[in-house]
């Protein structure tokens, strides 16, 4: 998921026969649902964030200020626990004998705020809405593997879904893929009521939801200001809440939020300011919270931008990757909260590896970085200025800047930061291709999978391909990965792929982040998860 923002390492991805996921048991209330309740009591757990780049609508969203959100007022077919284990939530089973075709039995009792019951056409009507290019939502990727999925039409209804009964409905896959199941609990495979056919606009300003939290009314949603989530008493998963509900606040800036939670004025926060990395640890004692995540942060590099295609191009990507340091940057502007890049993933998810041909490309070498970057002015000499766009309001300017310094200094360029002024202005940009120039850009796990690391971002036509990447070879071995029954042998050949984009760099590694963040004295029982997200649900208050 593309993030705006910044857990617990180890994340191993299950073997193909531990994705069929069968029978696990369901609690909470049996109160009648209700839409109608703002958060109310003492317990309210308030928490930074950051305004939702497009409605919350789950096929839409693909960024983590929204994903945070829909992740609490949401329930898909599986869970992650705080480990990245997949748990069963809506799904009562997920059964397949050939990874190709899946059916999926859903248990009985789940209602949506707006009390109609969550059924198997919930399902299959959100995913056949979200995979219609006519809708152009940007989630439309993660259904490709699903028989009838087209990139060249928009299709209303995918022959690979079918619904069998009320509470059943199969998946029928183009080819076989192991880790299929593993994905479900991403926010693009939640269910949507039918209420959300009648007017998706109006929807995705006041969405009904099945998950832990509810948004009881437009009116909660102050944009550009906070979002404020009421207990779901109808939830009947196993996250339930255990306090009064939650508030969102959407920070200016990362020192905002970290003032607040000295002064006790907010819970808990998942973004440390670079300001405070040498600090925070000394003053929030056993209440900091540094822990390897499954995020990995980069700049993009758009491919039609002046001088960066073709063979000149793949010359000053590499000669730019080589200018920078990632070791000293890490060490002084991070104060160890960060480990430079070794690959386009994440070391706490299973089969990631530090030695993949090629990576020598992230190696800080000037002097190589100086001839490739001279090779690359014989073929078409260079002018202008070398920017990185980012949004002011994220605190990166604390490595933008000296990264484009060591740049300029190693290759003698001018090069400089790009700031917009908020997350909003600087996705505009870049959705638009309207930003001109690089742009930083991360990414934070939906689920625990190399694919996800590397589909999503770089697979021709993928929602998140920002930089308009493309290479045959490349879709190729990803679907050659996929269709790999046995994970050791899949995750050999996604390794392959990345040899692939050490070539081409469509985007610029840098480092692999923890997430760093705290909670303050007025909370108990915070823990964040695999992905640096806190466990809302789970939190008490004092």
């Amino acid at each position: 998921m593309k993030f705006s923002k910044s857990v617990i390492g180890g994340v191993t991805l299950a073997s193909a026969s531990a994705l069929v996921l069968v029978g696990c048991s369901s609690t909470g209330s049996d109160d009648e649902a209700t839409n109608s309740a703002a958060p109310a009591g003492d317990a309210i757990i308030k928490t930074n964030g950051s305004e939702p780049e497009n409605p919350l609508i789950p096929t839409m969203t693909n960024e983590t200020g929204g994903g945070k959100i829909l992740d609490a007022i949401f329930a898909g077919l599986v869970y992650y626990d705080a480990t990245g284990a997949p748990h069963n939530e809506v799904a009562e089973s997920i059964e397949t004998e050939d990874s190709q075709t899946f059916t999926v039995k859903l248990k009985d009792g789940w209602t949506f705020t707006d009390g109609t019951p969550v059924q198997a056409h919930n399902f299959v009507d959100a995913w056949n809405y979200g995979a219609n290019l006519d809708n152009a939502h940007a989630n439309s990727y993660f259904f490709e593997p699903i028989e009838g999925f087209s990139w060249d039409e928009g299709v209303e209804e995918m022959s690979g879904l079918t619904v069998v009964d009320d509470l059943t409905f199969t998946i029928t896959l183009k080819q076989p893929q192991s880790d299929f199941p593993l994905s479900l609990g991403y926010s693009a495979f939640y269910p949507l009521p039918d209420s959300a056919f009648e007017d998706m606009e109006a929807f995705g300003k006041a969405p009904v939801g099945n998950g832990p939290y509810t948004l009881a009314s437009a009116d909660d949603w102050k944009h550009d200001v906070q979002i404020d989530l009421a207990v779901n008493d109808s939830y009947v998963g196993e996250r339930v809440p255990q306090n009064d509900g939650l508030s969102i606040v959407f920070y200016a800036t990362p020192d905002a939020a970290y003032a607040d939670l000295l002064a006790n004025n907010v819970d808990v926060i998942d973004t440390i300011p670079d300001s405070a990395f040498e600090t925070f640890e000394a003053d929030l004692g056993d209440r900091a919270v540094n822990q390897p995540a499954a995020i990995f942060q980069s700049f993009t590099i758009p491919q039609d931008l002046e001088h960066f295609s073709g063979e000149e191009g793949a010359l000053r990507r590499a000669a730019i990757s080589m200018s920078i340091d990632r070791q000293l940057i890490t060490d002084t502007i991070f104060q160890g909260t960060r480990t430079p890049a070794s690959d386009f993933t994440s070391p706490v998810i299973d089969g990631w590896s530090d030695s993949i041909p090629g990576s020598e490309v992230l190696d800080y070498n000037p002097e190589k970085a100086v001839e490739l970057w001279a090779e690359a002015d014989a073929i078409s000499e260079w002018d202008g200025t070398f920017q990185i766009g980012y949004n002011a309001d994220g605190g990166h300017a604390g490595w933008v800047d000296p990264v484009t310094d060591q740049i300029k200094n190693t290759l003698g360029i001018d090069a400089l930061g790009n700031p917009f002024a908020t997350f909003g202005d600087f996705r505009e940009q870049v959705s638009n291709r309207t930003i001109g120039t690089a742009f930083r850009t991360g990414w934070q796990a939906d689920y625990p999978s190399l694919f996800n690391f590397l589909g999503p971002i770089y697979g021709t036509g993928a929602g998140s391909n920002d930089g308009d990447y493309s290479s045959t070879e490349f879709d190729d071995l990803l679907k050659a990965g996929s269709a790999e029954a046995d994970t050791a042998k899949a995750n050999e050949i996604f390794q392959q792929a990345q040899e692939i984009l050490f070539t081409d760099l469509p985007a610029i590694p840098l480092w692999y982040s923890n997430v760093t963040g705290g909670y303050a004295e007025t909370v108990d029982n915070v823990q964040f998860d695999w992905h640096s997200v806190p466990l809302f649900y789970e939190i008490t208050k004092n």
